[in-house]
Parts: C-alpha cells; sequence; structure tokens
C-alpha cells in the first residue's frame, strides 16, 4: 500500500498515512488507513474535486472511504463531500448547524475564489453536514490498532476547527488552516483571532516536538514552525483585518 502513494500524485507521511496538495488553492486533503476503515480529511471544492478524490482513494487502497472528518467550514475544504456516499462524517460542535444555515454563502465565496457558477451550486445544493460533531475529542478506532483522535480545538481560524492527531513514529497532526505553509495565515470574518495562539498550543501539546504537522495548505512542517506561527499571531491585533483580511470560506 505504502509503496504506491506517489504513483497517485499522494505524499506518503507514515505507515498508511498520506496527503494529497490540490490543485487551485493549494488545499491538503489526508487519508489515514486502518484495517477496517479509511478515514479522509477534507474532501475539496467541488462535486468534481470530491469524486477524483473518492476515485483516486479507491484505486491506491482498492477500498472505498468510509469516515471523513471536516477541518472547518469553509468550501474549499467541504464542498466535495457529497461525492462520498455512505460515509459518517464528522466535524467540530456547530459546524452541522451551520453548513445548513450558509450553505448559500459558501456557493458564493466559491464563486468570488473562481469556482464556476454552476459546480459551486450542485456542490451547495448538495452540501452534506456532519453527522457527528465533536466538542472536545472523539477516538475514531478504524481496525487493525490503528486510532486516530479527532480534537475540537478551536474557534481560531473559523468558528469550527478540527484537528486530527495520528499516533505512531513519527505522530502526524492534520491541522487544518490553524497551519499555513505556503502563505501567511488567513483569516475571515469568521475567524477568532484572540484564540488562534492556544489553538496551536493545543496542537503542539497534542503531537509533541517530534511530530509532522500538516498545514492546510502548503508543505509539511515541524514543531518549531508552529510554534513560531503561534508567536506570530499571538503579537498581531485581535481582529481578523489584521491578519490578512481573507473572506469568510476560503482558506
Amino acid at each position: 500500500m505504502d509503496a504506491s502513494w506517489e504513483e497517485f500524485g499522494w505524499e506518503r507521511l507514515g505507515h498508511g498515512v498520506g496527503r494529497r496538495r490540490l490543485p487551485g488553492w493549494d488545499a491538503t486533503v489526508a487519508l489515514v488507513v486502518g484495517a477496517d476503515g479509511v478515514l479522509l480529511y477534507d474532501t475539496g471544492s467541488t462535486l468534481r474535486e470530491g469524486a477524483e478524490i473518492r476515485a483516486q482513494a479507491q484505486a491506491l487502497l482498492g477500498r472505498k472511504v468510509t469516515h471523513i472528518a471536516l477541518s472547518h467550514p469553509h468550501f474549499d475544504h467541504v464542498l466535495g463531500t457529497a461525492a462520498f456516499s455512505g460515509t459518517q462524517v464528522y466535524g467540530a460542535a456547530g459546524m452541522a448547524g451551520l453548513l445548513k444555515r450558509e450553505a448559500d454563502d459558501l456557493r458564493a465565496s466559491a464563486v468570488r475564489h473562481g469556482v464556476s457558477a454552476h459546480d459551486a451550486a450542485e456542490a451547495a445544493e448538495a452540501l452534506v453536514a456532519p453527522h457527528h460533531e465533536v466538542c472536545d475529542e472523539w477516538t475514531l478506532d478504524l481496525g487493525g490498532g490503528r486510532q486516530v483522535l479527532l480534537a475540537n480545538v478551536g474557534p481560531a481560524h473559523s468558528g469550527h476547527d478540527l484537528a486530527v492527531l495520528v499516533p505512531g513514529s513519527p505522530a502526524v497532526v492534520l491541522c487544518g488552516d490553524l497551519v499555513e505553509e505556503s502563505g501567511e495565515p488567513q483569516a475571515g470574518r469568521d475567524a477568532v483571532p484572540s484564540r488562534w495562539p492556544a489553538a496551536l498550543d493545543r496542537l503542539l501539546a497534542l503531537g509533541g516536538e517530534d511530530a509532522v504537522y500538516v498545514p492546510g495548505h502548503g508543505a509539511v512542517v515541524d514543531a518549531a514552525f508552529v510554534r513560531d506561527q503561534r508567536d506570530q499571531l499571538a503579537v498581531l491585533p485581535h481582529r481578523s483585518e489584521g491578519m490578512g483580511g481573507a473572506p469568510s470560506g476560503v482558506s
């Protein structure tokens, strides 16, 4: 299994763990494989992108994605979810209600950032909200001794930030957009900058010094990078427009 990740354009992060950087916004999606289940972290920006991820995962692993964890409710991370029928979807507490209320806002945000009106409308109409909401931590058993920890570490980058810890040597922490490597951290109207440094402290506590930290956008980083970004965020003004001003629904 692990020898095939690169053949499909994925980066292997550890045994049974890999990620792909999607075109367009350089958003990360990741797979965690157990004996009985497969977890996908984020689903892309359109149903077409979600279907491509689904087909790649099935070709790579020989079986379907069974669980999805959504890092946060921005269009480039959630609009592909409906391409994965029959999966169990997890998100931070409150995310399900937000997605149901704000599907049209997600559609509009996708169009503003270059998704075609047809693709955005199709994905928003079929939008899948989480079936399971994580208030603090949730241990998910994927079988064969593989357990992953879903951790509600927000609000920070958004109002509903969910990270995933994959224990191993090294451990892998899927950070979503709490960490960004390919540009400055972006904060839109739903960000809570005053609480962002504490969320990064939580990530560091989860993974430790030797973990691999996977940003929502950009190359894999280490604990020192996360700590440096935490220190930069701590001294910025506690308002979203002081941190990049990205509109809600992207990055």
